[in-house]
């Protein structure tokens, strides 16, 4: 498996890199002071800590495949289709468990899209703009019957939720039959669970589906600090704004998003949209 950067641990963890370098040689250096052998936990209340901490580590490793936050490339297929074996493995070991099933069924229904994600240059493709029928039926078949299963058994963790989430997106045929109330109010449960500002970025995206790009700015307002100087916050707050007619705006803050991404897709994706929305040419 191709190793993650410094840089790429950060941009998952929502720190900067030195902050992240600095975590990582502490850790370092706890590890070799302990002088703790490599074991299976002893008891339940350390398995439980622990297994959250892999499926979490999964988690961060599968998004930095299916979205490279650093370079050229789009996709590090090595990295998500590793987070994937791994996930299966962890499956296998612990089939009854649902956040291991929901965030091994989020995983397959998040990469079924990826076909469809990038156009022959490398350029990404935004989901509504996406060819669905490139999207890999198999996966996201195993995907809802993982999740199905997973959701019967009551208990519903975060990774079923965002599960739960894409498997809404796969099953609808065309980007106007998306469920976006639906979609919403997972979003609401969601960040109600975790209190991550990710979440809360997606949920302001899903209220301006339902309820008008207005409502969705009002909500991001909350964010300018646990997201100062993220590019997803100005690449959010541009598309609301091109949502609610404010082209001028819009253009400013995609060109912000696009001069603060270290992902060479990304960039030109965001300043392509601030060309085309400043030149009046259709996106």
């Amino acid at each position: 498996m191709g190793g993650l950067t410094t840089a790429e641990i950060a941009n998952a963890f929502l720190v900067p890199e030195a902050t992240m370098a600095q975590r990582i040689s502490r850790a370092k250096q706890r590890v070799r002071a302990s002088g703790a052998p490599l074991r299976m936990p002893a008891a339940d209340d350390e398995a439980g800590p622990r297994l959250r901490s892999v499926l979490h580590v999964l988690y961060l490793i599968f998004n930095e495949g299916y979205t490279s936050s650093v370079g050229r490339d789009l996709h590090r297929v090595e990295l998500s289709g590793e987070a994937i074996r791994l996930a299966r493995l962890v499956h296998g070991l612990l089939p009854g468990d649902g956040e291991v099933a929901g965030l091994l069924a989020l995983m397959l229904l998040t990469d079924a899209r990826r076909p469809a994600r990038s156009g022959p240059g490398g350029e990404l493709i935004p989901l509504a703009d996406q060819h669905r029928a490139l999207w890999d039926q198999r996966l996201i078949t195993e995907g809802v019957a993982l999740l199905t299963r997973a959701l019967a058994r009551g208990a519903v963790g975060e990774y079923q939720l965002q599960a739960a989430i894409a498997a809404i997106h796969d099953q609808a045929a065309r980007v106007e039959d998306t469920d976006w109330p639906q979609i919403l109010a997972s979003y609401r449960l969601l960040e109600r669970m975790t209190g991550n500002p990710m979440v809360a970025l997606n949920r302001a995206i899903a209220t301006a589906m339902v309820h008008g790009p207005a409502a969705g700015l009002t909500l991001l307002d909350a964010l300018d600090e646990p997201l100062a100087g993220h590019y997803r916050l100005d690449a959010v707050r541009a598309h609301l704004l091109e949502m609610a007619g404010d082209a001028p705006a819009a253009v400013e803050y995609y060109r912000a998003a696009a001069s603060r991404t270290t992902s060479i897709p990304e960039q030109n994706y965001l300043t392509i949209k601030a060309a085309r929305l400043r030149t009046g040419r259709p996106s």
